[in-house]
């Protein structure tokens, strides 16, 4: 217990917390038992140890562990919890959970026969599934951490603070909106910084080691995480490599199971197995006619991955055409309802069509429809339905 104290007040003081992801100010702190889920490198770990640090004078009665140290090989999460509660803990934070097994029964058994303790638990973006088996969810307050979005990023390099719009702002006054952030920065030239190297809080540590920190984040997830949720070989995990390469390389990828399995050298179901645990992962996004979803439908499904920086980093075939619809998803479907319409790219909470394009994209697709708009890269300003793509970062 006393050297997994050392190393979180080690890690305590190490932590920056000038910068808050913007989940920090929407979570409740104030509940019992709150779980923080998304991708790897998200920042969910920097977000609690900010917050022990902003808020808590008596370290004594905080405890931060991460379940995938050595130390949790050979002794359990309950017998910590119970030592630390016996010296009078109050505040426990669980990071890494999905590494531990069983991790939900015994996290549920921790808050029901410890009432005084406040729990934090951070983990995957696989989560939910475990939540649900195990009755977490009436229990828990649950938040997803995104990534980076656009804004943020800005925030981050510029140290300032761009305000947030929702989407019916920028419909309605994105002429104004637009002339307030050119003002300050060439928005442009930063939009297409952060497809390349922007969606990961770790991008403003080390720009020239920023691909090599995502390829270990996948690498991870894939060699790691994965394999702690769902029994997978060496095989499988190759294979899983092998089809991001295949979605990463397209433009986007409408689903075609037959061809897919065919280039990937496995049968329909496996395929199908492996689409589902790099889509609870996070690192891809199954879009349809009924929206986004954990499960492969039908035609005309496409599969997105979750960031355009994810493109860059797998695949040597970047198309601008991926790179601007997958930006406009990454960045709206957070707070919002996004299906795939007869018409148009992404229909926004059963209200808005939207078509993504560069600056010389016509009216075509979406002609006739009603609340329909283009999204153009490469335009500064917009004019009417036309809005620049860039915007669509500021929503969040």
């Amino acid at each position: 217990m006393d050297k997994l104290r050392q190393k979180y007040l080690r890690l305590l003081n190490s932590v920056d917390y000038t910068y808050k992801r913007f989940l920090y100010a929407e979570i409740d702190w104030e509940d019992r038992f709150i779980v923080i889920k998304g991708q790897r490198g998200t920042g969910k770990t920097t977000l609690i140890l900010q917050y022990i640090k902003s808020n808590f004078t008596n370290f004594e009665q905080t405890l931060y562990v991460s379940l995938d140290d050595i130390f949790f090989a050979g002794n359990t999460i309950s017998d910590v919890a119970d030592e630390f509660v016996k010296y009078d803990g109050k505040y426990l934070f669980i990071d890494e959970v999905h590494r531990y097994k069983n991790w939900a029964q015994e996290i549920k058994n921790i808050y029901d026969f410890n009432p005084e303790l406040n729990l934090v638990v951070t983990g995957s973006s696989a989560l939910d599934f475990y939540i649900n088996i195990a009755d977490l969810g009436r229990r828990a307050s649950v938040y997803t951490l995104p990534e980076l979005s656009l804004r943020e990023y800005l925030n981050l390099v510029y140290s300032k603070n761009f305000q947030k719009y929702d989407i019916e702002d920028i419909i309605n006054n994105h002429e104004q909106i637009s002339l307030k952030i050119n003002s300050e920065i060439k928005s442009l030239k930063m939009f297409r910084q952060y497809l390349i190297k922007g969606a990961y809080p770790f991008a403003i540590e080390n720009e020239n080691k920023f691909y090599e920190k995502l390829e270990a984040v996948i690498d991870t997830v894939i060699d790691s995480d994965i394999p702690s949720v769902e029994n997978i070989t060496y095989e499988s995990r190759i294979k899983l490599k092998k089809l991001l390469t295949l979605l990463a390389g397209s433009s986007p990828f409408k689903v075609n199971i037959s061809e897919l399995s065919r280039k990937l050298e496995t049968s329909r179901d496996v395929l199908i197995k492996y689409l589902h645990l790099l889509n609870k992962s996070g690192i891809i996004i199954f879009l349809s006619t009924d929206g986004i979803g954990h499960t492969i439908i039908r035609k005309p499904d496409k599969i997105y991955l979750s960031n355009p920086n994810l493109i860059y980093a797998i695949s040597y075939n970047t198309n601008i055409g991926t790179l601007r619809e997958t930006f406009f998803l990454s960045q709206v479907s957070y707070f919002k309802d996004i299906k795939y319409p007869a018409s148009g790219d992404f229909l926004v909470d059963g209200k808005y069509t939207f078509e993504i394009g560069g600056k010389n994209k016509t009216q075509k697709q979406i002609s006739g429809i009603k609340n329909s708009f283009l999204a153009l890269d490469d335009i500064e300003y917009g004019h009417k339905n036309k809005i620049p793509l860039w915007l669509f970062g500021f929503l969040y």
